[in-house]
């Protein structure tokens, strides 16, 4: 079994705090998000009343995703702490830089693998526009 140092025994236990209280702070916004929802509306609207309320409640719910999808990489992240592996790219392996961790605590790749993932989902979208751009024409 590998001897913890002291210092990674630290580095350990503030990693775990940091996401452990950015857990928190999301389950807090996402349960006053769902408060914030209005219940089932009896009340008579006009048409642009119920557009705007309909928008808000379409961005309250786009930020309930989110906010669910980050809980999702938190936990994810204290897994990999658990096991040893957090901080390293689960790409190439490499080592995260601490200034991305630090604004991204939950970041899974580093760098390099991030901008490649981007760029690949980006060829994938335009070739996706091509193709029905193409299937339009032909048809």
């Amino acid at each position: 079994m590998k001897r913890v140092s002291v210092t990674d025994k630290e580095r350990y236990e503030v990693l775990r705090s940091m996401l452990e209280d950015r857990r928190s702070e999301i389950h807090a916004k996402l349960r006053s998000l769902r408060e914030s929802l209005p219940a089932e509306a009896g009340d008579v609207r006009d048409v642009e009343e119920q557009s705007v309320d309909d928008f808000v409640q379409e961005v309250d719910f786009a930020l309930m995703e989110m906010k669910s999808e980050t809980l999702k990489q938190i936990d994810e992240a204290l897994r990999r702490l658990d096991n040893g592996s957090y901080g390293h790219c689960v790409e190439c392996s490499e080592e995260i830089g601490e200034a991305r961790l630090r604004a991204l605590p939950f970041a899974r790749l580093c760098r390099d693998c991030q901008a490649e993932q981007e760029e690949r989902i980006a060829s994938e979208r335009e070739s996706r526009a091509a193709e029905g751009q193409f299937a339009r024409v032909v048809s």
